[in-house]
């Protein structure tokens, strides 16, 4: 019995892990196995260092495998120079030290600023109905201020402050900022109380935005208005609230707004956190770029 046999028959039968575990431990461990014999045939499971084990690593990244499967085809590899070490197969662990290679963090998905504009500015988009005019609003006021969607659903009438055009908005940790509006955000919201106030008479709730039973929204309720809204003007997978948060924050950058004011809108506790939507407004200018320039 090999090396790898013994140590995935120690994973099957005293670590009881599944079949499928056992199978891709097995196929990483034989694959880094034929690399480390095509570089010399000398080599064992007993010489190799640590540089070779960042040369498979690399030959991976090669070939074009993505972050998560190098992380997973180490992981393999450090599990069983552990075994083999605590079992005394080899005399030392290559593998202790090595980091993989971080994973790739995801652009956010945000909606173009003019199919935003589409959905907010032409008629057609929207009926007359009380529901109508409260899922326009709340469209508005996600892509206008870059709220959370908790922090829309907390929102009260007293937090509208309509002299200076200004939300307070109670986000994590219970922590308040206050965020300003302009004035078609105003005109809607107002609209939308004037409409709330005919359906749901003295019904004595304190929230903003009701639901149809003249209660506070749920997280459910607003996710579904949005997801709806959004189906009509955009493809992209994720139609979320957090995406409009996205869209605001692109669409502020995009327009000039600097990142220490966007992360104060935000709420953001730190400018990092901020800074991944100049990754998406870098991307949105390389397409521009490749688009117009006659060369590119």
């Amino acid at each position: 019995m090999n090396m790898i046999e013994e140590f995935l028959n120690y994973l099957r039968y005293e670590r009881n892990r599944s079949n499928l575990t056992v199978r891709t431990y097995g196929r990483s461990l034989e694959d880094f196995e034929s690399y480390f014999k095509s570089r010399d045939s000398q080599l064992s499971w007993e010489s190799v260092d640590s540089d070779i084990i960042r040369d498979w690593m690399e030959s991976m990244m090669d070939k074009g495998d993505m972050a998560s499967t190098v992380n997973n085809c180490l992981s393999a590899v450090r599990s069983f120079f552990r075994f083999a070490l605590a079992r005394q197969l080899v005399s030392r662990d290559p593998a202790y030290a090595i980091k993989g290679p971080k994973k790739k963090k995801p652009l956010p998905q945000f909606v173009r600023e003019d199919e935003m504009n589409r959905l907010i500015d032409v008629p057609e988009m929207w009926g007359d109905s009380y529901e109508d005019l409260r899922a326009r609003t709340i469209i508005i006021l996600f892509y206008e201020t870059g709220i959370r969607l908790a922090e829309l659903i907390g929102l009260d009438d007293k937090d509208v402050d309509f002299s200076a055009h200004q939300l307070k908005v109670t986000g994590k940790r219970n922590k308040q900022r206050i965020v300003p509006f302009g004035e078609e955000l105003e005109n809607a919201l107002k609209e939308y109380m004037a409409g709330r106030e005919q359906k749901w008479k003295a019904c004595g709730e304190t929230a903003l935005f009701l639901n149809d039973k003249g209660q506070r929204m749920s997280r459910y309720q607003v996710e579904a208005i949005v997801k709806k809204c959004l189906s009509k003007v955009t493809t992209i997978k994720k139609r979320s609230p957090h995406v409009l948060r996205h869209s605001f924050a692109t669409a502020m950058l995009n327009n000039g707004a600097g990142l220490e004011s966007v992360r104060k809108l935000l709420g953001h506790e730190s400018v990092a956190t901020t800074e991944i939507y100049t990754h998406t407004t870098f991307e949105q200018l390389k397409k521009v770029y490749e688009n117009a320039h006659p060369r590119a």
